[in-house]
């Protein structure tokens, strides 16, 4: 007789899970409080559809925060497995400019996910819409708005995080948790923009204006990238990767302090020497055309330097390479990308299962870790469905 399986949430965790779990062992039902399924998959894929990274392991799984956490899952199923699967289905993928991996072009994101569910009803999962879940009654039943109470064999439950109320995930189901007796942790924004108070005349020149091919550091996280200056501050992927840094900054002395290198490929040494160097008449003209800097670049240098520092060669070169800013706050929880906070990490063992909770599993966002944006995001939700469809289907132990 086959066992029963209630995934709680429709998004990536939950449709793969139920695409790798054993149809033969397991009678498999989706519960999604929207009207469809995959709402937050379909909403990322309007700013460019990236599906994960290519970047090779080790490295791959150093972008994540706690970096032991995922290991294990992101080994199993890793981004050339997800390539290889999705290949498999029907969706062919490219590697962009960015090391980024994509559908391939006219493949659309709406196409993406009706393959993979009609992988999961050729596995013969029910995905039953308009299934609020509330909490646990007797027994630890699951308990639905309007629904008669489900009892299941595993319970897994895939959330998702505390942003994007538009797509369901609002992490209103934190407190159910906490009531439980399991350890929960307050969502914060990551992957999100940052306050910094900027010169109204600066402001003024430069607001929408991208630094590109900068790095941005805090602590001793360094990041690559652009950034785009707005009225709120700055965002752009150089500055969402530092989001644990800064996070934990802000946490402890309500500031943070990140540091602007506006030529990553120079080193101070260098730059120096071509500002001591320089025939130009002006600083401006020197910074222009033998550093190749742009004008937002310049504004900034002028905006956050004396004018002694801006003219002075040995004082000007260290705060090109290295240019203080503070950051005040962060962009509003539901105006963020992805969060951090919900399910403790502690609160679950090796295979996401509930400590306080036999058979009942947590994946996907709504455990508390972090990761930037470019597909990495995506593929956890998509390791962790797998690696936990792999320990029900048998497939290991230990």
């Amino acid at each position: 007789m086959k066992q029963t399986v209630a995934i709680i949430g429709g998004g990536p965790a939950a449709l793969i899970l139920a695409a790798f779990l054993d149809q033969q062992q397991f009678e498999t039902t989706i519960y999604e409080k929207n009207k469809t399924v995959g709402r937050k998959f379909l909403v990322a894929g309007k700013g460019g559809f990236n599906l994960t990274h290519s970047e090779p392991m080790p490295a791959f799984v150093g972008r994540y925060t706690p970096t032991n956490f995922l290991q294990p899952a992101l080994t199993r199923f890793s981004n050339e497995h997800l390539r290889q699967w999705l290949d498999g289905i029907g969706i062919p993928t490219f590697v962009g400019s960015s090391k980024r991996v994509y559908p391939t072009k006219g493949i659309k994101p709406i196409e993406v996910l009706q393959k993979i569910l009609a992988v999961v009803e050729t596995k013969g999962a029910r995905i039953l819409t308009d299934h609020t879940w509330t909490g646990w009654g007797e027994d630890n039943t699951l308990l639905f708005v309007e629904q008669m109470p489900v009892k299941a064999d595993y319970t897994v439950f895939a959330l998702g995080g505390g942003s994007w109320k538009v797509t369901g995930s609002d992490g209103s189901w934190l407190p159910a948790f906490a009531k439980k007796g399991i350890a929960t942790m307050a969502f914060k924004p990551a992957n999100c923009a940052y306050r910094i108070d900027w010169p109204a005349a600066f402001l003024a020149k430069n607001e929408g204006q991208p630094l590109k091919n900068i790095a941005i550091s805090c602590d001793s996280s360094i990041q690559k990238g652009e950034v785009v200056i707005t009225r709120f501050g700055l965002e752009g992927n150089a500055i969402y990767a530092l989001s644990p840094q800064i996070q934990a900054q802000l946490d402890e002395e309500q500031k943070a302090t990140v540091f602007l290198d506006l030529k990553p490929m120079f080193t101070e040494e260098d730059i120096l020497q071509r500002l001591l160097s320089s025939r130009e008449k002006t600083m401006t003209s020197t910074l222009r055309r033998g550093l190749k800097l742009g004008r937002a670049q310049m504004d900034l240098l002028h905006a956050f330097l004396s004018k002694e520092d801006y003219l002075t060669p040995d004082k000007l070169a260290p705060n090109i390479k290295r240019l203080p800013l503070t950051i005040l706050d962060s962009a509003p929880l539901d105006e963020a990308i992805s969060t951090t906070g919900g399910i403790a990490l502690g609160s679950v063992d090796a295979h996401f299962e509930l400590s306080q909770m036999p058979q009942t599993f947590c994946i996907g966002e709504m455990l508390d870790w972090n990761a930037p944006t470019g597909g990495y995001l995506l593929q956890a939700c998509f390791s962790m469905g797998v690696f936990l469809a792999d320990y029900l289907n048998g497939k290991f132990t230990s």
